[in-house]
Parts: C-alpha cells; sequence; structure tokens
C-alpha cells in the first residue's frame, strides 16, 4: 500500500474524477458511505453524536456522514465551525442536501457556541482536512480544544483537525486527539510516526474506489506493508528440499550473564526455517546452549566470558556459512569489538547486525564501509541516532535512515511500532504488525534470530527484513490476543512465530 503526499493525493482525486468518471460531489458522497459503513458496525444507533464540520470539503464530509447517518436514525446535532467568510462549493451542496432532512444545524463562532460533550457521547471531527498547511487559530483552535477536554469518544474523519499529513507540526500547535481516525483508501505519512500517536488514535483505511491506475504509478518512497502482501513475499518448499537446501546460519551472541539472549535468537532462528544452525557463545555458554537448543550446533569460543572470535572446536570461518547474525547479548569487551574488525572484512554475503554490534559500529563509524552489501541492521531509535546523529523530529530522522540505507547498501530494520525498513533504493515500507507488549527484554534477539533464518534460506534482504518483521509482530499480536500485552515475553514470541 502506498503512501502518498497530500498534492499526490488532491491529483488522485482528480484522476479518479476525471477517468471514471465521477462528478465531484458523487465521490465525496462515496466517502461518506464508506465512512458511515465502518461506523455503523462499531457504534449502535442509539449513540448520541455531535458532528463538527469546517467549511471546507474535510466539512462536507462531515455534512454528507451526518445526513447518512440521520438517515439511519442516529441522534445527531451538527456544529458548523464558521472560521472563514466563505465554503467550498462541495460544502455548500452538503449544506443543501442536509437541510432538506434536519434543521438541527448550529454555527460555532464564538467560545460559547461550542456545546459540551459528555462521555456517553461520540464526536466526529471533520472540521479540517490533510490539504491544512497553517496552524489551527481562532474559532477552530477553541473547538479543538474543547473536543479534546471532553470525555466523549472521538472519530476523525480521514485525518485529525490540525494535523499536517506529511510535513512536522510545531510543538505548540492544538490538533484533536482522537479515539480513531478513518482514512480515505490510503493511510497519511503521519499516522507512522510516533510522535503523532497521540493525533491518529487507533486508524483505519476504507476502500473509496480511486484510481488504482494513478496509485500504482504515483512515484514514492513511503510504503504501508499489508498483511496479505506480507505473506505473498514467503517461499514455498519444495517436497524434495532437505536441510541443505534452507542454508547454514552462524549465530555470533551472547556474553557471561547474557547468554539467554542467545538462546532466544537461536531458537527463533530454527522455528524460522534455517536448515542448520550453529551459534557461537563464550566457553560459558556452552552447557546452556546445548541444553537448552538441542537442535543447534554450538561451538565455544575459546573466552569464557565474551566472544573473541576463536575457536578450538572448529575451524569454519565465518565466510563459509550461508549467512552470519551477530549482536544478541554480546557486549562491547575489547575482545569482541577485534572480533567484528576481523569479521567484517572477510564476508561478501549479506548478515544481520543487531545491539552491541549496532553500539559497536557506532564508536569505530570506520567500520560501516566495510558491511556487505544488502546486510540487515536492527537498531532501536536510541542505537540508530548513535550510529547517525540526533534529529529535531520524526520526519528528519526519516530523511536520515533512507540516507543511510543508501550510502552504505544496507537494509535497515528500524524498530518501534510501525516498525520502519528502510532499503539501499531509499525506500521505506512500514509494518502493520505488533504491540506494545513486545516492548519486553529479548524480543529483539528474537527478531535477529528469524532474520537470520531468512536470510539463510536465500530470501532477498529487502522480502527478508518485510516478511521477518511482519511475522515477528504477527506473533506478538498473537501471543497479546491469548495471555495479554502486558505478561508477554520473548519466549512466548519464539513459540508463536507461524509461516503457514
Amino acid at each position: 500500500m502506498k503512501i502518498l503526499n497530500v498534492d499526490q493525493i488532491r491529483a488522485l482525486d482528480q484522476a479518479t474524477i476525471q477517468h471514471e468518471p465521477i462528478a465531484p460531489i458523487n465521490l465525496m458522497e462515496r466517502a461518506a458511505l464508506a465512512f458511515v459503513d465502518w461506523f455503523v458496525d462499531r457504534f449502535p444507533a442509539t449513540t448520541p453524536l455531535k458532528i463538527f464540520c469546517g467549511l471546507g470539503n474535510n466539512g462536507g464530509d462531515g455534512l454528507a456522514i451526518a445526513r447518512l447517518l440521520l438517515e439511519r436514525d442516529y441522534p445527531l446535532e451538527v456544529f458548523v465551525v464558521r472560521y472563514a467568510p466563505r465554503e467550498s462549493d462541495d460544502f455548500m451542496h452538503n449544506h443543501r442536501r442536509l437541510k432538506l432532512v434536519t434543521d438541527n444545524i448550529r454555527y460555532v463562532e464564538l467560545s460559547h457556541d461550542i456545546p459540551p460533550m459528555p462521555h456517553n457521547e461520540v464526536v466526529i471531527d471533520a472540521i479540517l482536512g490533510s490539504g491544512l498547511s497553517r496552524p489551527a487559530e481562532g474559532i477552530v483552535k477553541s473547538a479543538i480544544e474543547a473536543i479534546n477536554r471532553s470525555p466523549a469518544t472521538v472519530v476523525s474523519v480521514d485525518i485529525a483537525s490540525g494535523l499536517y499529513a506529511d510535513q512536522p507540526n510545531a510543538p505548540e500547535d492544538v490538533i484533536v486527539e482522537p479515539d480513531y481516525t478513518v482514512a480515505f483508501q490510503l493511510p497519511k505519512l503521519a499516522f507512522l510516526l510516533p510522535g503523532n500517536a497521540r493525533y491518529t488514535g487507533d486508524w483505519q483505511t476504507v476502500d473509496i474506489q480511486l484510481h488504482k491506475r494513478f496509485i500504482d504509478k504515483a512515484p514514492t518512497p513511503y510504503y504501508y506493508t499489508r498483511p496479505d502482501e506480507a505473506r505473498l513475499l514467503l517461499h514455498k518448499r519444495d517436497r524434495y528440499a532437505h536441510k541443505g537446501t534452507f542454508g547454514h546460519a552462524l549465530l555470533l551472541a551472547g556474553s557471561y550473564g547474557k547468554i539467554g539472549a542467545a538462546v532466544l535468537s537461536a531458537r527463533a532462528c530454527l522455528r524460522s526455517g534455517v536448515g542448520l544452525l550453529t551459534v557461537q557463545v563464550p566457553g560459558c555458554g556452552y552447557p546452556v546452549l546445548q541444553t537448552a537448543v538441542p537442535e543447534a550446533m554450538c561451538r565455544p569460543d575459546t573466552h569464557e566470558h565474551v566472544l573473541s572470535g576463536t575457536t578450538e572446536v572448529e575451524t569454519t570461518s565465518p565466510a563459509d556459512f550461508t549467512t552470519v547474525g551477530i549482536g544478541p547479548g554480546i557486549g562491547k569487551a575489547s575482545e569482541t569489538l577485534a572480533m567484528l574488525k576481523a569479521l567484517l572484512p572477510t564476508l561478501t554475503k549479506p548478515m544481520v547486525i543487531d545491539a552491541d554490534a549496532l553500539n559497536l559500529l557506532g564508536e569505530n563509524r570506520e567500520l560501516l564501509d566495510q558491511l556487505p552489501a544488502g546486510s540487515i541492521l536492527t537498531p532501536h531509535p536510541k542505537e540508530f541516532e548513535r550510529l547517525t546523529a540526533p534529529w529535531q523530529n520524526d520526519y528528519e530522522k526519516l530523511d536520515r535512515l533512507r540516507e543511510f540505507a543508501r550510502k552504505y547498501r544496507v537494509v535497515v530494520v528500524l524498530k518501534g511500532a510501525h516498525t520502519a525498513v528502510a532499503t539501499p533504493e531509499g525506500d521505506i515500507h512500514f509494518n502493520a504488525t505488533g504491540n506494545p507488549g513486545l516492548s519486553t527484554g529479548g524480543t529483539g534477539d528474537v527478531l535477529t534470530g528469524v532474520l537470520t533464518a531468512l536470510l539463510a534460506q536465500r530470501y532477498d534482504p529487502v522480502e527478508a527484513a518485510v516478511l521477518g518483521v511482519y511475522a515477528h509482530g504477527l506473533a506478538g499480536d498473537q501471543v497479546a490476543e491469548q495471555r495479554g500485552q502486558i505478561g508477554m515475553t520473548a519466549t512466548d514470541v519464539v513459540d508463536a512465530l507461524r509461516w503457514a
């Protein structure tokens, strides 16, 4: 699913109007119907409603929604926020149509015109749309502040009033804080950024049949990966395949006190279809790993407490494995840094780099140029900041993410809600799965194992990252349904991994 900017969305509407063809007012009606279909599935017809409409096309959507909900016998009041001397043509058309079925339309010009909104009501916010280019002021600001103070449930039409769709708001901007946002056809980039979480609520998209060919051809670096799209990336297994078919991965993980990270990563790797797995851990981790993960081969490092890269048990070079994953629980000892420095020049195939391996790269940035092309880096925001520099806002962070992935020819998995996968071409794929229950120790080690397994099975690095992040988040969602988010553990996520 593409994410388009404001100008492209405007052009998409026009392309739909011209090529379907359809009158603009009928396209607005289609959008209003899609919103209403979503709404009536969630709120009973006895729910008292207040609908706040602006004077532009978002307000026109609100007026059409009001008329359609009145036809379904919802008790509602409409409030038109008069912030300008003129209304859009589509607003005026829907205003006339609404007047034919109700006189219960009030006008908000001063603060005392804003009604109370008790907790048992639903407020529909249709004041300002996605074309907004300046902060809310005057009576619009007062209306938004009143909505935010109220205990009512709030649903925004297409985008929360006051929120910019694809550029940063100023910290002092006043924006509706909805419980739900129902967007038309495509998500806005603003929905996928952590700084805007309070201004999106639980957001959904509804299909209003905008021009598909225009969407297909529209250039954008931003994508939102839906579950049906992620599943298409999964490779089918040949009946005559064998363990050699699915690669032999090497995990470099663990240090004294953090062997659990190696165990979690190894178990996730095995659950994700790797043919063979070898795990190199410090000497102290040998009995733990052999007991906890009997399916994996273990080669103990000569150093008892940290990884130094040398082993007396096996002489196979890391370069001889199908892929290498490094980072979970390894720490930042000088011996481990020396291992990383010796390892990188020997590898030509994409690898997975996580946790303290990323922090070592951040402290020794000259090593970034030695990363094998197509390697997958899995930082959380603070780790990515150590690799680059602090940013002022989420949009600058995305620019930095795209620049980093292009410069070093790598795939960067920036972890968080709607994890962002940046490609060497400068595209960003946002993930649809996952929940706050994954915010617990060890889940990142699980993701490293998943991604290492997919690279070992010779997935393209971008596809491996998109599919792996999706499957990891989906496992977290399944655990949350069974156990709740609060009690989730990384082991639960491993056990919930499914690839059917």
